[in-house]
């Protein structure tokens, strides 16, 4: 019995490398939008079998990712463009504070500028008063020993200052 597991194991092991491609399903829906995915497309897209190998590093020579375009005197072509950073959150404050930099001041009850009412409450509590004037915001905050604390906010909903 284990020299039967030891053989199917040694021939998992030893299996032609043909074996680790896999097929997925392209999708593309009506305005082009492309989707890959292993459960199959919805009924409203148009489905292709996509062929997807991805060989073990080290297993083979390394597989290009693209061929540089070459101008006409032989030389790579310089485009400019603009740089695009995919998955980056907008905040609706113009980022003006990183992640790190908003909870360090929400754990000090720090106010910062570019931060936004949630951040606020997040970091004060909830406002004893709030007052509204010419489309801008104020919290007013007072501690038990009678200090009080105003933040003021753009027409946005983020915590104004300078900038």
């Amino acid at each position: 019995m284990h020299g039967l597991r030891r053989a199917a194991f040694c021939a998992i092991l030893l299996s032609p490398t043909s074996l680790l491609a896999s097929s997925v399903f392209r999708c593309e829906d009506a305005n082009g939008h492309i989707t890959f995915t292993l459960q199959g497309c919805p009924a409203e897209q148009v489905q292709y079998i996509q062929d997807a190998y991805n060989p073990t590093p080290g297993s083979s020579n390394p597989t290009p990712l693209a061929k540089p375009a070459k101008s006409s005197d032989g030389k790579a072509a310089a485009k400019t463009r603009e740089l695009v950073i995919v998955g980056e959150t907008q905040d609706g404050c113009g980022n003006l504070i990183t992640g790190s930099e908003r909870r360090t001041a929400m754990i000090k009850q720090q106010i910062r500028s570019g931060m936004s009412r949630r951040d606020v409450e997040n970091s004060l509590g909830t406002p004893d008063k709030i007052s509204s004037q010419n489309g801008q915001t104020r919290y007013h905050y007072r501690d038990p020993k009678g200090n009080s604390r105003q933040v003021s906010f753009d027409e946005a909903g983020c915590v104004k200052g300078k900038r």
